[in-house]
């Protein structure tokens, strides 16, 4: 959803994608209550309990950002690895715990008046899946709106997507055993490899040959833009797909989209501050210390949602949670943006600019030669 055909901010476009997905959720909605031969029809089409449509969606979504991610710069870790550990720290370590906590306070004792166990149980498992899931997309853009070091964030992007692979299964099988929901293996693995590894080593292998048959400079400026949009517009249309199903839910419980907004408003605030507040501490400059306050606090939410909707189906209230997620994190972004530029004071100044070209010259880490 990272926009690059601009480099001083978000587009319009995501800027108020909040209201896109607003529109998308009323459209969904409206189908599903007057038009509901048309989710009935797309239900038909599963394998293994994971949706079709879906899955296809997904891909659309998750495809375009891997193409993105440039995994050479990881060779460059060691320049200065403090902001590395200090973002897997953050989203591995911590915050699948607090966000699973947060959740569980809230849903089971806060609002137990307003939300029965067996929903709130469900509710947690959504939360569980955005917890498990720190940002590999949109943090393309804070790191722009924050002036973040863009081949630093790279590194930081690329190994979240390694850790991705062995962390995220085991994480969300202990958490949501805590929370005694049954989990299958197979298909908790199935949701990695589908909407993780699949699309992951595809971008890795586009990438390549477009490089090594046209050049770095074709593949920025030529075929990437060609993608501009893909991954918003799938998300839109999975959301009109998810409300369709979600209808009757949602009409019946309005109150549960702010209860469960609550939670993740807080964990997003909480997270984005322990991270922000250690990087200060370990005296990072601003140009990573911002970005990663900005991973810690955004998820994944595209594979929390496609996960959600292979391990409990489009209309459950764990979709409905990370659907949530998505809902709220835009706007919850752009504030926390805006907090660190008017705070980026407190960190000592990078001892050279950030501007692409001449990332090269930064101590910090230099720009890989392709």
């Amino acid at each position: 959803m990272e926009n690059n055909k601009s480099t001083s901010g978000i587009s319009f476009f995501n800027k108020y994608l909040s209201v896109w997905v607003i529109l998308c959720m009323a459209a969904g909605i409206l189908i599903g209550r007057y038009f509901a031969v048309i989710p009935e029809f797309l239900s038909r089409f599963e394998y293994a309990n994971i949706s079709i449509p879906t899955a296809i969606l997904i891909w659309v979504m998750i495809y375009p950002m891997m193409m993105k991610v440039d995994f050479q710069s990881i060779k460059y870790v060691g320049k200065n690895p403090k902001g590395l550990y200090l973002t897997w720290v953050v989203n591995w370590l911590i915050k699948p715990f607090t966000m699973y906590a947060i959740a569980s306070f809230f849903l089971f004792i806060v609002f137990k008046n307003f939300i029965t166990p067996e929903l709130a149980t469900e509710y947690l498992a959504g939360a569980v899946l955005l917890g498990a899931a720190p940002c590999t997309a949109m943090v393309f853009v804070w790191s722009t709106l924050t002036k973040g070091n863009p081949a630093y964030t790279v590194v930081q992007v690329a190994t979240n997507n390694l850790i991705i692979l062995v962390a995220f299964i085991p994480i969300v099988k202990l958490l949501l055993g805590v929370s005694n929901v049954t989990v299958p293996w197979d298909t908790l693995i199935m949701s990695v490899v589908l909407f993780v590894v699949i699309p992951l080593a595809g971008g890795i292998l586009t990438r390549i040959r477009v490089i090594k048959r046209k050049g770095l400079e074709y593949f920025e400026n030529n075929f990437l833009p060609k993608f501009d949009g893909a991954t918003t517009a799938g998300l839109l249309l999975m959301l009109v797909l998810l409300f369709s199903f979600q209808g009757e839910t949602i009409l019946n419980n309005p109150l549960h989209i702010l209860l469960i907004a609550i939670p993740l408003t807080i964990q997003t605030f909480f997270i984005f501050f322990i991270a922000y507040g250690a990087a200060r501490l370990m005296k990072l400059p601003f140009n990573i210390a911002a970005p990663a306050g900005m991973i810690g606090a955004s998820n994944f939410f595209e594979l929390a949602v496609a996960v959600a909707i292979a391990l409990f189906g489009m209309n459950s209230p764990a979709a409905l949670a990370t659907t949530v997620g998505v809902l709220t994190e835009v706007p919850l972004m752009l504030f926390l943006v805006y907090i660190a530029n008017k705070t980026s004071h407190w960190f000592p100044k990078p001892a050279f600019s950030v501007e692409s070209n001449q990332i090269s010259k930064s101590k910090f880490i230099p720009k890989p030669q392709r």
